[in-house]
């Protein structure tokens, strides 16, 4: 049995049994009473989709991502998306997770497909989505003419844009300060692409660079694969070529990758080398020894998003971009300031 059949039973329409199913007072007594009993008798399921139906909403919120099983993507990625599931849960608002790849085309291909899936807002976790060339962030745009879109961890100009962003820029100037301080001068900062977090954190650690007087230099900012094995043989490669002494990783997968190298060639952690990752994930306290990393509270930016949107589906006026602190976390990795 479906909505259509609860009410042609109980003699009213579609509409008015959405309004039974929501709760609204806009239906008399009887009227409840009467679609209430043929629910009851029919064993009817409630859903989100015909919780919709007669009320212009769909209690379902589209989260968009990159494809968790593709070794580029950000191993915090499922952290998140669990967070924003459970808030949007609390809300009672159902989601659907759409999945792409790195074709651009994919992107918005998926992003139409949301716009006509009825869906009453639109969630797109990951800076990776935000593009270096504005016409290639158009789709983005298009969409939020149909749907709020709410960006995690990426920032886009647009009216019904809203952008919660992690202070990346500054977590990376404070990791790489705490990694001077404790006497560090050849820092090597390894990351995984070209997305608007990743040049936000380059731009915080030349910035620490600069301000203790050292170079930043080009040399050592280098692109490092997330598969640990991979990485750590490019790490050993890169060695042969490089001093360094620190490094400032901007994922914990690469960070262990750096662990992996250092174990191999039996190089100290931290005497010999110090190292900080990013993003707290339980890689972090899952090797030896333990690793200093940066967490950048994004279950804080997924909680503040999605009680943001809430705000901006009841027509209230809500800031068009939030920036979330980040925290470092010392463990074994780094030696204390000298």
């Amino acid at each position: 049995m479906n909505i259509y059949d609860i009410s042609k039973k109980a003699g009213v329409s579609i509409t008015t049994v959405s309004r039974v199913i929501n709760g609204s007072d806009k239906v008399s007594e009887a009227t409840r009473r009467r679609v209430l009993a043929v629910i009851e008798e029919n064993g009817y399921t409630l859903n989100a989709f015909a919780r919709g139906l007669g009320l212009d909403t769909m209690h379902t919120v589209g989260i968009l991502m990159v494809d968790p099983s593709d070794p580029n993507a950000c191993n915090s990625f499922t952290q998140s998306l669990g967070s924003l599931q459970r808030e949007l849960r609390r809300y009672n608002f159902d989601s659907v997770l759409y999945c792409v790849g790195y074709d651009m085309r994919d992107k918005a291909q998926t992003l139409r497909i949301m716009c006509a899936r009825k869906l009453d807002a639109v969630i797109i976790l990951g800076s990776f989505f935000i593009e270096n060339n504005p016409k290639d962030n158009q789709c983005i745009i298009e969409t939020a003419r149909s749907l709020p879109v709410i960006l995690i961890n990426g920032s886009l100009e647009g009216e019904n844009i809203y952008s919660f962003l992690c202070d990346d820029r500054q977590s990376a100037w404070d990791a790489t300060s705490a990694l001077i301080a404790s006497g560090c001068r050849r820092i090597l900062f390894l990351h995984q692409g070209d997305s608007l977090s990743e040049r936000r954190k380059r731009e915080g650690y030349s910035g620490a660079l600069r301000q203790a007087g050292l170079e930043a230099d080009g040399a050592y900012i280098r692109t490092c694969p997330l598969g640990i094995r991979e990485g750590a043989e490019f790490v050993e490669e890169l060695s042969r070529g490089l001093s360094f002494d620190a490094v400032l990783a901007t994922e914990d997968s690469i960070a262990m990758s750096v662990l992996k190298y250092a174990n191999r060639n039996h190089i100290a952690v931290p005497a010999d080398l110090s190292l900080i990752g990013y993003n707290n994930t339980m890689l972090a306290e899952c090797c030896h020894p333990t690793l200093s990393t940066v967490d950048n509270n994004t279950e804080a930016a997924c909680i503040m998003a999605v009680s943001a949107l809430m705000q901006v589906l009841r027509g209230v006026k809500t800031p068009a971009r939030t920036t979330v602190s980040s925290e470092l976390i010392f463990r074994e990795s780094t030696r204390p300031a000298l």
